[in-house]
């Protein structure tokens, strides 16, 4: 089995923060190949109908995993388009895999594409995403928590 790299953790975002009271606490891993992975076992307050995961939760696993295939580079995006396509209804309570991975790449834009895999390995959720540097305007003054961002053990 391939060794993965754990990513750093941020304090206070909603998918990744430690210490956001209400946020997911997910971690993130990369394999050789700059695949980037986790997963996530949704509990009853993740829920949209009864029983299943809310979309808006899927949907943010993906943003991440798939903004995530830069973190190596030192680069700051946000997204600018995302296409998600469900194909499953996600039950509770199973373990989950996000995964994501880069299919294009330029020196001003990142496209990628990862999927949501349930316990079964079918795949729930595709997704693709285009990803475009994070403007100054927005960085200047967050150097206090950029400085969080850095791996905890699990």
């Amino acid at each position: 089995m391939e060794e993965l790299t754990k990513q750093p953790n941020s304090q206070m975002c909603f998918v990744c923060g430690i210490e956001n009271p209400i946020g997911l606490k997910q971690s993130f891993y990369e394999d050789s190949t700059g695949q980037v992975m986790a997963t996530f076992t949704p509990g009853d307050e993740h829920q949209g109908y009864p029983g299943y995961l809310h979309g808006g939760i899927a949907a943010a696993l993906l943003d991440e995993v798939l903004g995530r295939v830069v973190i190596g580079k030192g680069v700051w995006l946000m997204t600018a388009r995302m296409e998600i396509r469900y194909k499953r209804a996600i039950p509770l309570g199973q373990p989950l895999t996000v995964v994501g991975r880069a299919v294009r790449e330029t020196r001003r834009l990142l496209e990628a594409q990862g999927e949501i895999r349930l316990a079964d390995h079918s795949v729930a959720v595709v997704a693709t995403a285009t990803y475009l540097p994070a403007p100054e305007e927005m960085l200047t003054g967050m150097e206090e928590a950029v400085g969080y961002w850095r791996v905890f053990s699990d």
